[in-house]
C-alpha cells in the first residue's frame, strides 16, 4: 500500500468516527437484568421497515446503524429496557433527540 492510500484510509476512518463522538453523551442506566435482547430490538425495527446493518451496546444504550424507510441511513440510540427511541442522527445532523 502506498503512503497516500494509507493516509486516505486513516482520514476516512477519522471522519467516520466523528459523529459517534458527538453522540457519546447519550447514556442509559439500565441494569443488565432489565435489558431486553438486542435481537428483539433488531426484529422490531425490521417490522417497522428498517434495514439494520449493525447493533451494539454503547453508553449502556443500544446503538443501531441502519436505514430508516423515511430518511435513509441513520445512527440511532434506544433504551435497552423499553426500546424507546432516544436519539437519531444522519450524517452529523440530529433528526431526533428525546427531551
Amino acid at each position: 500500500m502506498t503512503m497516500r492510500v494509507m493516509m486516505m484510509a486513516a482520514l476516512a476512518a477519522t471522519m467516520m468516527a466523528g459523529p459517534a463522538l458527538a453522540t457519546g453523551k447519550i447514556k442509559c442506566n439500565v441494569a443488565a437484568a432489565d435489558m431486553k435482547p438486542i435481537e428483539a430490538l433488531k426484529a422490531e425495527l425490521t417490522k417497522q421497515g428498517w434495514t439494520v446493518a449493525k447493533a451494539k451496546v454503547d453508553g449502556g444504550c443500544y446503538e443501531v446503524y441502519g436505514v430508516m424507510p423515511e430518511t435513509g441511513r441513520v445512527e440511532a440510540y434506544f433504551d435497552p429496557a423499553t426500546f424507546e427511541k432516544l436519539y437519531v442522527e444522519q450524517r452529523g445532523k440530529v433528526l431526533f433527540k428525546k427531551g
